[in-house]
């Protein structure tokens, strides 16, 4: 994917939120927003139990990412726009979060200075440049046993997933994948698929929340 496209996604992501933001009450709508991360935590509670003592990421995090829910975690919590957020938003101040470790980067280009036990990646990997790689980190960034927690919005008609990548119709995703490709991503790495979850089906996109473990 071209910069140029990256950055333009880029820019309407920061304005979505602003915009979402704008005429909500921040404690009722941070309430709401952990209650909606430990719903689904609760969904793969079979397939990933998390403890206190697990090193943890959220890359793609945004101004609301799963750290918020995660309070007795250390976590890195990774995205490009975290300053944006600070400044141009009223519902995130860093300090507010003292367990988290944030991190200015892509996912791409991000190193981790050591692996950790669960990578979360949620509504974010299709707002990357790069695809393959930020897969590539994903993995790469997951101890041996480790697991991978993955949210999508993948497509559910193959004519209308193709209308997509040639006509842009959804500025915010540059990328478009249907579930299986978003499976292979993982499978080609070298990870399995330990449990997949339909949170909600939708006329164009469902969206799915994937574990995967090393």
């Amino acid at each position: 994917m071209s910069k140029l496209k990256w950055k333009i996604a880029q820019w309407f992501e920061l304005r979505w939120w602003k915009v979402y933001l704008r005429d909500k009450n921040k404690e009722q709508y941070l309430s709401w927003k952990k209650n909606y991360w430990n719903d689904l935590l609760q969904r793969i509670a079979g397939s990933l139990a998390i403890d206190d003592t697990m090193r943890t990421a959220d890359l793609g995090c945004g101004p609301a990412g799963v750290f918020i829910a995660l309070p007795e975690n250390k976590i890195t919590a990774v995205d490009p726009l975290i300053e944006k957020y600070e400044s141009e938003t009223p519902f995130f101040t860093k300090s507010d979060y003292p367990n988290v470790d944030f991190v200015v980067s892509t996912i791409e280009e991000f190193t981790p200075q050591n692996k950790f036990d669960v990578v979360f990646c949620l509504n974010a990997i299709n707002h990357v440049s790069d695809i393959e790689r930020a897969f590539d980190v994903l993995v790469q960034s997951v101890n041996k046993n480790g697991k991978v927690v993955l949210s999508i919005d993948a497509h559910n008609y193959a004519l209308l997933k193709h209308f997509f990548k040639l006509v842009p119709g959804d500025v915010l995703h540059p990328h478009q994948y249907n579930l299986r490709e978003y499976e292979l991503f993982l499978e080609k790495r070298g990870m399995k698929i330990l449990k997949t979850v339909l949170v909600k089906k939708e006329s164009v996109f469902s969206h799915y929340l994937l574990v995967a473990y090393k």
